[in-house]
């Protein structure tokens, strides 16, 4: 019999994120995506919709008004329609040495960049030294945090086109182009993350106090062993990560580092870059390389573990049955002693309702004695 107390929804997630063992095993999504909650949430906000289908919530701030201009960094932004119908956004940025471009275009699921803000060189430089460091509005994650309650758990970013260092750095020049350059001008490399670096600093002394997140997102999936070598790893992410996660403590945070490809070849770097947990455990049908029983192992007593549902070839496409059997080899692989979450490995636009109450129940029926 069971003789564990029953846990919020909250209280369950933070167990397991102090490697502690909660009544049973949370489960949940990483974000919902705008289409999905139009398409089979009857425009749900994302907490009405983990409330719906009995998923623990994990809710992310992405933005929370931030401004993201500057006297030195005035934003002209131009829109239209391409002629297959997508968005086509194309953004002007003036700075006192010089001008950038960028193009992003968009449909009803997601948005891409289609020519990248760095273009040349020197533009490394521009971004370092003039993006500004924006503020975040704290009474609105204040509201964000009232409204969940006990439900789950509120998850936020330190600001950027994404969380790490590396990681927008390969947003704002695109991964390969960014991979080139730290053979062919690696000193304007680390000139640029020690900017953006410097400018996260400053963001988590001047916002990240007393703001009231469970969790911060650091990494990125261009820090996967997939994307990247160890020796990249090592010497373009690591340095730099590993202070901001040393700023994040400082002010009373705890960091989750997202690797939504490979990570088996840089399992301890993880570990050394100072994070509290580890996702996404993405299996290799979803462009990762996770071994349960092995991340179990080498790491499972030093991080949380969040992730490791294939929510493309799984959660979304298989039945309930099939969900339910592979939430069980997933609890089986990372579940013993607790300290995991699973979770969907990264996002999805097409999974049915029903797919997702049934991975809620499934979790939920994991049960620790």
């Amino acid at each position: 019999m069971n003789t564990k107390k029953a846990m919020t929804p909250r209280e369950r997630m933070l167990t397991a994120l102090n490697l502690g063992v909660p009544d049973c095993l949370p489960t949940t999504i990483h974000q919902w995506q705008p289409y999905h909650l139009k398409t089979y949430m009857n425009n749900m906000t994302d907490i009405e919709a983990f409330r719906a289908v009995g998923l623990d919530a994990a809710i992310t701030i992405w933005d929370a008004n931030f401004d993201k201009s500057s006297p030195q960094w005035q934003i002209d932004a131009k829109t239209s329609t391409g002629a297959d119908g997508q968005i086509i956004t194309e953004y002007t940025f003036t700075t006192p040495e010089g001008v950038l471009t960028q193009r992003d275009e968009a449909n009803d699921k997601t948005t891409w960049t289609v020519d990248y803000l760095i273009k040349r060189p020197e533009d490394m430089h521009l971004v370092a030294k003039y993006l500004p460091v924006p503020k975040l509005d704290k009474a609105f994650v204040r509201q964000v945090k009232r409204e969940l309650g006990d439900d789950g758990i509120l998850r936020g970013l330190v600001f950027g086109e994404q969380a790490g260092p590396w990681q927008h750095a390969a947003s704002l020049m695109g991964v390969e182009r960014l991979i080139f350059a730290t053979f062919d001008t690696p000193d304007l490399v680390h000139e640029l993350l020690k900017g953006l670096t410097d400018k996260k600093l400053q963001f988590i002394e001047e916002s990240m106090t007393g703001a009231e997140f469970d969790l911060i997102e650091m990494g990125g999936g261009a820090a996967s062993s997939t994307v990247i070598s160890p020796k990249i790893f090592r010497n373009f992410c690591l340095p730099y990560d590993r202070q901001l996660h040393d700023a994040l403590h400082t002010v009373g945070h705890k960091v989750v580092y997202h690797t939504c490809g490979g990570m088996m070849a840089i399992l301890e770097l993880i570990v050394e870059n100072g994070t509290d947990a580890s996702e996404t455990l993405s299996p290799s049908a979803v462009g990762g390389d996770a071994v349960p029983a092995e991340i179990k192992r080498r790491i499972g007593d030093k991080v949380c573990l969040i992730g490791g549902m294939d929510q493309i070839n799984i959660l979304a496409t298989q039945t309930p049955e099939q969900i339910t059997a592979e939430v069980n080899r997933l609890f089986e692989g990372y579940g013993a002693g607790g300290g995991y979450m699973l979770s969907a490995s990264d996002h999805f636009f097409e999974a049915p309702v029903e797919n997702l109450r049934a991975f809620a129940a499934a979790g939920h029926a994991c049960r620790y004695d």
